[in-house]
């Protein structure tokens, strides 16, 4: 089966396929032919992932499905959520966004986390949503190479090292678009089925 992953972040492609193997194709937005940025205009994961879902399937008339992702503080009002990859600003850079998570934490006791991704597939006109959650906690300087992101500020629940310091397939057996993209495979191996 083929889909396209309606995204433009090569890290977010590489897990996906790591995680899907080889019973789905997985086609790039480059690969269709799309190269511009999808618009997120939402205040919620659940509506910028099919915001992004809707866009492709309606230009391209081709299965596909969108993610967002966000980390959500519940000492910062589960900020920055939706804007995770913008807390920082527009140009959506990784490093100002940690520095800026680490300065609105420097006094809060409750370092208490949650990574959450919400895929949005469209098949055949129809419509599902798919959630993944990893909880965790953000420590104080950043460790690790891997990954991108907030990764090497968070520690998932009964670990000790971040995600940045976990190989991608250590990372992938318990990360937030993992759990997702479970759900997501269930459904396609169901839907396959009919």
């Amino acid at each position: 089966m083929k889909l396209c992953f309606a995204t433009n972040n090569a890290h977010k492609i590489h897990e996906v396929k790591a995680l899907l193997g080889n019973e789905f194709e997985i086609l790039s937005l480059e690969k269709i032919g799309f190269k511009d940025d999808l618009a997120e205009d939402h205040e919620t994961l659940e509506g910028n992932s099919l915001q992004k879902a809707e866009f492709i399937y309606n230009k391209f008339r081709i299965s596909c499905f969108a993610d967002d992702s966000g980390l959500e503080v519940p000492s910062l009002n589960y900020q920055p959520g939706a804007r995770s990859a913008r807390y920082a600003g527009n140009q959506r850079n990784d490093q100002a966004n940690n520095s800026l998570l680490l300065d609105n934490l420097s006094n809060s006791l409750d370092r208490r986390a949650r990574f959450r991704t919400v895929i949005s597939l469209i098949i055949n006109d129809e419509k599902h949503q798919f959630e993944g959650i990893v909880e965790g906690e953000i420590i104080k300087e950043q460790r690790g190479h891997s990954g991108f992101g907030y990764d090497p500020l968070f520690v998932p629940s009964g670990y000790t090292q971040t995600f940045a310091e976990m190989t991608l397939p250590e990372k992938n057996s318990m990360s937030h678009r993992a759990k997702a993209v479970e759900k997501l495979i269930r459904f396609l191996q169901k839907y396959n089925s009919r």
